[in-house]
């Protein structure tokens, strides 16, 4: 179920993502019985991505079994050949097609959605809730084409439950610079009166007055920055996070104020 994607695709631009399961998200493959299983749903022309989150990933859980998902079935044939104990490939959609019985613990959806509707999301999301393992996790998410710049809505079985964004610290000129990457439930929402409008607002205002750090690398600013914004946002991590450039935000915090 869905549409075929441009399948545009780079070797290593989902790392930030991957670093992000893997990280704070790792727990819910450890806690797994038997070997989780995650999703790479829609990875596009090359089936690089799936092979690095497999790889990325037996870090946490070397039984771990990622699954690429395409509808395109030329990109499933072509991606074949690269099948290999605990990954494998295989024609669907949101729809998530598995072996009878097996759910998914996680199921990233990178750079497949934004090629939708805005109100097309909810049903896509709805679809693929409905598959998750118990504690499972919908990463659904947009980067640019080599990975420096990305976003993602986490959503659980509940619905949406936290956005994160992910920034290459280096020559970076102000956070909002990620606002074109935000994935399609917020993408249009970058306008006066949206709640995530306004977070990326304090996010630039708060690096702004943080330049001083700049004598101490950009890191530092970042991090000065961050902690500024965290006084007024309800901010989900720390630190850790925060060195590697990323923080994860409240959904709730920067929800749509609007319907579609």
């Amino acid at each position: 179920m869905g549409s075929i994607t441009r399948g545009t695709t780079n070797p290593n631009r989902l790392r930030r993502c991957d670093r992000w399961i893997a990280g704070p998200q790792g727990w819910r493959l450890r806690r797994s019985g038997a070997p989780p299983v995650v999703v790479d749903l829609g990875y596009g022309a090359s089936p690089i991505t799936a092979v690095e989150l497999h790889d990325r990933l037996r870090a946490v859980r070397e039984d771990v079994h990622v699954v690429g998902i395409e509808i395109d079935p030329e990109r499933v044939a072509a991606a074949k050949p690269l099948e290999r104990d605990g990954l494998s490939f295989r024609r669907g959609g949101f729809e998530v097609p598995l072996d009878a019985g097996v759910r998914p613990t996680v199921v990233r959806a990178f750079n497949v959605l934004r090629q939708y509707a805005e109100d097309e999301v909810p049903a896509a999301w709805s679809l693929v809730q409905e598959r998750l393992a118990p504690g499972g996790l919908l990463v659904d998410g947009t980067c640019d084409e080599i990975g420096r710049r990305a976003a993602w809505v986490a959503v659980d079985a509940s619905g949406p439950v936290s956005l994160t964004l992910s920034l290459r610290m280096g020559g970076l000129e102000r956070p909002s610079a990620v606002a074109e990457r935000l994935p399609k439930a917020l993408i249009h929402r970058n306008v006066p009166g949206e709640p995530v409008h306004a977070f990326l607002a304090d996010l630039d205002h708060a690096w702004a007055r943080s330049a001083p750090r700049a004598s101490w690398g950009a890191r530092q600013r970042f991090l000065a920055a961050v902690s500024e914004v965290r006084r007024s946002w309800p901010l989900l991590d720390g630190p850790a996070r925060w060195r590697l450039g990323e923080l994860t935000v409240d959904w709730a915090a920067v929800a749509p104020a609007t319907a579609a």
